[in-house]
């Protein structure tokens, strides 16, 4: 039997800043709260029921990701996973178990900072029309899949509904200024390969992945969640096959199930059946256990 998801949250005497497709952010004055609800989302329509516990899969494999990167790239983080819950929120601490991380009030760039490593999704599309990914002219004949010779920092803008636009980085360093542009890039380079080898040790590929920057105290710090299935492109390394698209660890049986509907992909969307929420819930649940070699 599967816990109910948890997919709306209201806080008493705390203020809501943003409700995003999964996250809710909370004003604590000189702070902020992220919760990480159930919500799912797929075509950029949020399903009517979530999948639970997976609100906490990504706020732990954040947790993880932020503590092994820490030494060499400051990041939001002010609470720890075993940290108590501020006095304000003692009366919310069932709901908010395991799905919360108090974190400075960062500026966030104006860019998604994308580093993709392999050749799928958008970009194998992109590279079939002209043999470049975002732009970036690539070597003929690669299959789907392909591991790319070296990672790819692909930015895009922000969009509060829809999908991110892909831009060169030279119109991302007009948005956000060079210095700040080339420190995003040089940042996000570094915590991909180091994550991308570290979960090929433990059988997951990150295809690809997205992480937010922003500025505190005028430096540049990780904000957001890290390296979940819902940021990134985890593929299971021991299925790995180019040539072809490759089973995930993420929103693959939704967006399966979705593709087999008489269903525009427009709200309102369809109820998921039983058996995609618990095998949806079970692949998160392998990512974090993978990854950390702990069960959640």
């Amino acid at each position: 039997m599967l816990n109910e998801p948890l997919l709306q949250l209201d806080l008493p005497g705390v203020r809501k800043i943003k409700s995003g497709k999964v996250r809710e952010v909370f004003d604590l004055g000189d702070r902020l709260l992220f919760v990480a609800t159930d919500r799912i989302s797929a075509f950029d329509c949020i399903m009517p029921n979530g999948i639970p516990r997976k609100g906490e899969v990504l706020t732990q494999i954040s947790y993880f990701w932020f503590a092994q990167t820490a030494g060499f790239q400051p990041n939001h983080l002010l609470s720890g996973p075993g940290d108590a819950l501020p006095t304000e929120l003692w009366s919310s601490s069932a709901k908010l178990a395991r799905r919360y991380m108090v974190v400075k009030k960062a500026q966030p760039l104006a860019i998604e900072c994308v580093v993709r490593g392999y050749l799928a999704g958008s970009g194998w599309k992109e590279y079939l029309e002209r043999q470049t990914v975002c732009g970036i002219k690539l070597p003929a004949g690669l299959p789907e899949s392909a591991e790319l010779p070296e990672p790819l920092f692909t930015p895009a803008t922000k969009a509060e509904s829809g999908h991110d636009e892909n831009i060169p980085f030279a119109d991302a360093a007009k948005l956000v200024g060079s210095d700040i542009a080339e420190q995003a890039r040089a940042a996000s380079m570094k915590i991909y390969k180091f994550a991308r080898e570290y979960a090929r040790q433990r059988g997951i590929i990150i295809a690809d992945t997205k992480f937010e920057f922003g500025i505190f105290d005028g430096k540049l710090v990780l904000i957001d969640e890290l390296l979940t299935p819902d940021s990134s492109r985890f593929w299971p390394a021991g299925l790995y096959k180019p040539g072809r698209s490759q089973p995930s660890f993420d929103k693959q049986f939704v967006r399966d199930y979705l593709e087999t509907l008489d269903w525009n992909k427009t709200p309102p969307a369809p109820m998921l059946p039983p058996e995609i929420v618990a095998k949806t819930q079970a692949k998160y649940l392998e990512a974090y256990e993978r990854l950390t070699g702990k069960k959640l």
